[in-house]
């Protein structure tokens, strides 16, 4: 058995570095996870924080340094491990089975045997218990694949709470993906996990979420350790100016056109989908987008602001109502034939949709245009290069070489490679589904400038986003959407917090 912690120490790293190659991921950092308390880390892109976590999880071992728990020396091969001294992990990308349901998927890898086969009767119980407590009660024979990305989250955490004898539960960046409702569900169950005694580590990029949830930050900027503290003697502009090293906030673009007088590109007309089971997705939503604006949708989980891309992009052939471009009714029938007409979309969930994992980032980045340098059915490589190297100079990608596998980014360099995807088709129309979630500030800032760079060149962008302070930096137009229905649409000075937060909760009933 290992010793007690050291004063209220439950892990603790000793000057662990982690290097790949081209790049230093951690250099020389110092850690402590304090027991029973919510450990932060915040960082930037690339600040190394995943890393750090991932050798916590035994997903990744440490290239110098060691780690402790308590006063004994642990060295993880892997995640199951890891799980034996009693290590969780919930990764910002969910690790489910969509084909499965709720039940296997919660006990994936720790069946419960009865005689040859599985105890199911056991799994069930055991994974509606363990929703109940989570205020998700999901019917545990429905399959992953069904669930909104909230639920899902939901589910992954179960994953780490059905077994007993957990110590300390990694989560990395486990609200990005949902309601303000579900958060405070969820931070309510991490007050329950500290009073056990169970110490979390918290990564986010949600500032006041933080200080909301957090006992103790610790702030690591390019690998390096940079300052800790405990969360009641700071404040948020402590926190950026330890990130940063200087204040950055999002500068809202002054752009000074009347878009009442623009040409509409798109127009939107009684846009309706059916829900199975009755009811609507979308509601009658009906909008314009002109041309070179940046249009925000805004709304909570489950307003139906993904749906509106997916009937625009073809996923949605039973959608109703009248979309027109450039004035010409479309007759939507597939994606591959709304990429034809000029159409782009940069999708919120960017490990399924929008990268093909082992390929390198040259690679990806090209993947979606690559009609454009095809000579006579073959790929045209040179072409192809020369593109690439614009599109990684273009959007600011840190990369050592283009030719390393995708994973070898930070989640803000992978993104800004799905919007390199998305132009290098050369839209006329481009659609971002929450473009920077699990990103940090300075790569929001960049992704941002992105933006704005390619509508000043006369790209008509269509933002969702479920981040109030993004939306009001980036958004010329904003339209909020509650339950399907259009409930607000805001201009100029009218895009305030609190605006478009009445407008996002009017459809709700009881508001």
């Amino acid at each position: 058995m290992a010793k007690m912690c050291r004063e209220g120490v439950c892990f603790h790293a000793e000057k662990v570095s982690k290097i790949y190659p081209g790049t230093k991921a951690l250099d020389n950092v110092d850690f402590d996870l304090l027991t029973g308390k919510v450990n932060v880390l915040i960082g930037e892109n690339g600040a190394g924080k995943s890393t750090l976590m991932k050798m916590i999880a035994g997903i990744e071992a440490p290239s110098e340094g060691k780690l402790y728990m308590g006063e004994e020396e642990v060295h993880f091969r892997n995640t199951t491990d890891a799980r034996k001294h009693g290590i969780g992990i919930i990764h910002q990308e969910l690790n489910l089975f969509p084909n499965l349901p709720v039940y296997q998927n919660v006990f994936m890898a720790r069946e419960k045997k009865k005689g040859i086969g599985m105890d199911n009767q056991y799994h069930r119980e055991k994974t509606m218990e363990v929703l109940k407590k989570l205020e998700h009660e999901i019917p545990v024979d429905t399959l992953v694949g069904d669930l909104r990305v909230g639920q899902q989250q939901m589910i992954e955490i179960a994953k780490n709470l059905v077994e007993d004898g957990l110590k300390i539960l990694i989560m990395d960046e486990p609200t990005s993906s949902l309601s303000e409702q579900e958060v405070q569900v969820l931070f309510k169950i991490m007050r329950e996990l500290i009073a056990q005694g169970i110490s979390i580590v918290y990564i986010s990029h949600r500032l006041e979420e933080i200080m909301q949830i957090g006992d103790h930050v610790t702030i690591l900027r390019d690998g390096k350790y940079v300052a800790d503290a405990d969360v009641k003697d700071i404040d948020v502009p402590w926190i950026v100016k330890q990130m940063t090293g200087e204040g950055k906030s999002y500068p809202k673009k002054e752009r000074k056109i009347d878009w009442g007088k623009q040409e509409k590109v798109l127009e939107v007309k009684n846009l309706a989908l059916p829900k199975s089971g009755g009811g609507y997705l979308l509601d009658n939503v009906s909008f314009d987008l002109k041309k070179g604006e940046i249009l925000g949708i805004y709304g909570l989980m489950g307003s139906g602001r993904t749906e509106v891309f997916e009937c625009i992009m073809g996923l949605r052939p039973e959608h109703t109502g009248d979309i027109l471009l450039e004035g010409e009714r479309m007759d939507i029938r597939s994606i591959s034939g709304q990429i034809g007409r000029g159409f782009a979309l940069v999708p919120e969930d960017r490990q399924r949709e929008g990268l093909v994992q082992t390929m390198d980032i040259g690679r990806n980045c090209s993947l979606s245009a690559l009609v454009k340098y095809t000579k006579a059915g073959f790929i045209d490589f040179k072409k192809e290069n020369e593109m690439v190297d614009r599109e990684i100079q273009d959007i600011h990608i840190k990369v050592a070489d283009k030719r390393l596998p995708i994973l070898s980014l930070s989640g803000g360099n992978q993104q800004k490679i799905v919007i390199g995807k998305g132009i290098l088709t050369d839209p006329k129309i481009l659609l971002m589904d929450e473009p920077s979630r699990g990103i940090d500030i300075g790569a929001k800032t960049e992704v941002f400038d992105i933006i704005n760079q390619y509508a000043e060149q006369g790209l008509s962008i269509i933002v969702v986003s479920s981040e109030l302070k993004e939306i009001i930096a980036i958004a010329d137009r904003v339209l909020v959407l509650s339950n399907g229905i259009k409930t607000g649409e805001l201009m100029g000075d009218e895009i305030q917090e609190e605006s478009l937060v009445l407008a996002s909760y009017k459809g709700h009933h009881g508001h």
